[in-house]
């Protein structure tokens, strides 16, 4: 199909939640935005999504955007309002149109009546009067967060101990629910009326930054990232389309040559808890940075990519941290980058007064007591990604913007002091880093390098350590062979040459010896390809025997001097290359007798799979007319006749 049905989960549940009794504050929709040929599109279909350089999915209700989040090709904080503004108005039909359905459906139905807590106003006026103030007074001196911890904890059991020990556990939970929200409430307070933040810096300051790459010397690419309490160390690994991960969703099957994995061990935030599967957390994390990251990896890289981030401390935004860390581990890898890129984590606080807080790299706490969370990941080109979440109603988009031209201050900032560290990639791979050469073979080539059963391929692998693909493209095969090393790629790329090329008369090659035989040696001149050199075109000096001549395994330099192109067969010669002797006489060629129909020996080619049988002259052997039958010589390639004739030298043995 080429519809896109996530666009449309939450238009369809929040239709079934409006035509029923259930609470519901909605009617809500979400939908996707996409840009082609410079136009927005609401929810584009799969053909156009190819052409599109945004892909958003923004969600709220008739009054107000409540999410937002998606990836683009690094459009201005201008255009990215726009979009949003576009999305509202649709955002605005879906809501009006479910209104309509449950109209029709005889109207809203009163919602149905709950209570999921006991409250009691009279103690929630007392709580806070006891512990507001005491709350602004912490909040407003900066610290780190194990010491403000410390001191909101101590305020909770100090106003928990002097109530006695007569109070009952529902009175305790709402003690507990009321802290809280003095808690927030005074912090919240405190950032307004001060424009101060709860480790003391300004609302647009971004916390101290400290980083350093090739810190995995092992890693194919490493960085660490640190800005204030929150690090990401973050490594790169490099592999072949053997390492390509294998989506299979409900939509879609396909392999991915870039993964991004997201680690949050429990101890980055002080806690020891078993470290199980990713969480709901982890993935979405994860997937926000691989969206950032993704749009840097140049266009035709062919190498299949993993970069996994390790937080191992998290006080605000790690995968921001993660963004930064990937994007340096990258560069320090030698990966050719589009641009380097960097993302922050924005927050809010608001009052019904209308007094507002926009808050740069926020803390964690600042994220749980604020009022959005607003992710964005780019650079000086624009955006590339970004997430939003808001907890309150009624951002303008006046503020919208705002608060994205300080993440743009805020992401340049952070860029600039990457930059200290490594302002761009590496000229070339490191040295233990695979290496990844692509070749072109014709298609009906293939077989032959794959071999019967892939014997062929996983010979060439298990000899020479390299990695190795073939693909079918078109009338080619698309060969991609990786190996740690130029020379490991080296050797494959000869031996897959020697293939696929076919032997040429009068070339000169250096074989190997692949069996010694009483009439020659047979050479491998090529991968696959073996030719006879024959006892009398090894030496110009008359050999009687091949004893200790050659030894199976020794190179031996010889020359093409025949091809057989109906049987294939190949004929070599050593001789040919070496200096013929002065006194060397040439010996005069035999006389052909009357009724000798032996014709020439087929042995000069290459293999003889019938070498058993002398095939010379039509199987029998009439010499003078002499017919004794079938010369049955048992197989061997020797000539073992036996009679009382002076043997005559014969062709073969012509020096």
């Amino acid at each position: 199909t080429d519809i896109l049905p996530d666009a449309l989960v939450a238009l369809a549940a929040s239709a079934a939640i409006t035509i029923s009794d259930i609470p519901f504050e909605g009617p809500v929709s979400s939908l996707r935005v996409g840009r082609v040929n410079g136009e927005w599109v609401i929810n584009p279909t799969v053909t156009e999504m190819k052409e599109s350089d945004v892909d958003l999915m923004v969600a709220g209700t008739a009054a107000d955007i409540n999410m937002v989040e998606g990836e683009m090709n690094g459009i201005s904080e201008k255009e990215m309002v726009e979009a949003l503004k576009f999305a509202h108005q649709h955002i605005k039909n879906d809501c009006a149109a479910q209104l309509a359905l449950c109209d029709q459906m005889g109207g809203r139905k009163a919602p149905r009546e709950y209570s999921h807590e006991t409250n009691s106003d009279e103690l929630k006026k007392t709580v806070i009067d006891a512990t507001y103030q005491k709350y602004y007074d912490a909040a407003k001196v900066p610290s780190v967060k194990e010491e403000r911890s410390e001191k909101f904890k101590a305020i909770d059991n100090e106003y928990i101990e002097s109530l006695g020990e007569e109070v009952d556990g529902s009175t305790m939970t709402m003690v507990k629910r009321y802290l809280a929200k003095s808690k927030k409430e005074a912090v919240r307070n405190m950032m307004l009326d001060l424009k101060q933040r709860l480790d003391g810096r300004a609302l647009n300051e971004v916390r101290q930054i400290w980083s350093e790459v090739d810190y995995l010397p092992s890693a194919h690419g490493s960085a660490l990232f640190t800005r204030g309490e929150t690090q990401s160390l973050t490594s790169v690994t490099l592999g072949s389309k053997l390492d390509q991960q294998m989506i299979d969703n409900a939509m879609e099957k396909y392999f991915s040559k870039f993964m991004l994995h997201y680690n949050f061990p429990s101890f980055s935030v002080g806690e020891a808890r078993p470290n199980r599967g990713p969480g709901r957390r982890e993935i979405g994390h994860g997937n926000l940075a691989e969206r950032g990251i993704k749009r840097m990896i140049p266009d035709g890289f062919p190498y299949t990519m993993r970069i996994v981030s390790d937080i191992l401390e998290s006080n605000g935004s790690s995968s921001m941290a993660t963004v930064c860390a990937a994007s340096m581990a990258m560069m320090d890898a030698g990966v050719q980058v589009n641009a380097a890129v960097s993302g922050i984590a924005m927050g809010m606080v608001a009052d019904a007064d209308g007094r507002y807080a926009i808050l740069s790299d926020i803390l964690g706490d600042e994220d749980h007591l604020g009022d959005m969370d607003f992710k964005v990941i780019g650079n000086e080109k624009g955006i590339y990604a970004c997430q939003m979440d808001m907890k309150v109603d009624g951002l303008s988009y006046d503020v919208l913007e705002e608060a994205l031209l300080q993440a743009k201050e805020g992401r340049m900032h952070i860029l600039d002091e990457m930059n200290k560290t490594i302002s761009k990639p590496n000229e070339s791979l490191k040295d233990h880093a695979p290496r990844l050469e692509m070749m072109m073979i014709p298609k009906d080539k293939i077989g032959a390098v794959i071999g019967s059963g892939g014997k062929v391929i996983q010979e060439i692998q298990a000899a020479t350590g390299a990695i190795i693909t073939i693909e079918e493209e078109g009338d080619f095969g698309r060969v991609e062979i990786s190996g740690v090393g130029g020379e490991v790629i080296a050797k494959a790329i000869e031996w897959i040459t020697g293939i696929i090329t076919d032997p040429e008369v009068g070339t000169v090659y250096t074989g190997k010896i692949k069996s010694v035989v009483d009439f020659g040696a047979f050479v491998e001149i090529l991968p696959s390809k073996e030719g006879l050199l024959h006892i009398s075109e090894i030496s110009w000096k008359r050999l009687d025997t091949m004893d200790g001549v050659f030894e199976d395994g020794e190179e031996v330099k010889v020359k093409l001097i025949e091809l057989d192109e109906r049987s294939g067969k190949l004929r070599l010669s050593r001789k040919v290359l070496l200096e013929k002797p002065d006194d060397y006489v040439e010996r005069p060629p035999r006389e052909k007798r009357e009724g000798d129909s032996r014709g020439r020996d087929n042995r000069s080619g290459g293999r003889d799979n019938n070498r058993g049988r002398d095939n010379r002259g039509g199987g029998r052997d009439n010499r003078g007319g002499d017919n004794r039958g079938r010369d049955n010589r048992g197989g061997d390639r020797r000539d073992t006749r036996n009679d009382d004739r002076k043997p005559k030298p014969s062709s073969d043995d012509v020096g």
